[in-house]
């Protein structure tokens, strides 16, 4: 079912999965990871308690508004036009707020595996013949 749906789609239903959780948080990282353009694994990395004074403390200031998680989220989907040519790695959307307003950026990490660039057909055109197994 999962491959029927659009990497888009799959991104908008993260969000939706843990929109509460960012209307908890002023700040972190969403992570999600992906294989064969499917989403797999994915959530918030985050710091909920701070050091003040040598003692340790919650860190509640209030997260975001459902306004900012709904504008998190399209900003996520449309920051997925700059992915261009890979199917496996990871995006990392950072986000805090600065005086009432979100501030987000995003990053990818491609992956590659280079057993499978040399197991296709097509690597002979890149000058690699398979080594004759022992």
């Amino acid at each position: 079912m999962i491959e029927e749906l659009s990497l888009p789609r799959q991104i908008d239903f993260v969000f939706r999965e843990i929109g509460d959780e960012l209307m908890r948080l002023s700040s972190g990282t969403v992570f999600i990871q992906i294989r064969n353009n499917l989403v797999g694994k994915f959530g918030i990395k985050h710091h909920p308690l701070e050091s003040r004074d040598g003692r340790m403390e919650l860190h509640d200031e209030g997260g975001l508004t459902r306004e900012q998680v709904s504008m998190f989220r399209q900003m996520a989907i449309d920051a997925l036009r700059f992915k261009a040519n890979w199917t496996h790695g990871e995006i990392f959307y950072e986000f805090a707020l600065q005086k009432a307003r979100l501030c987000a950026s995003v990053q990818y990490e491609s992956n590659y595996n280079f057993a499978n660039i040399l197991s296709r057909k097509d690597s002979k055109k890149f000058g690699f013949v398979p080594l004759p197994q022992s």
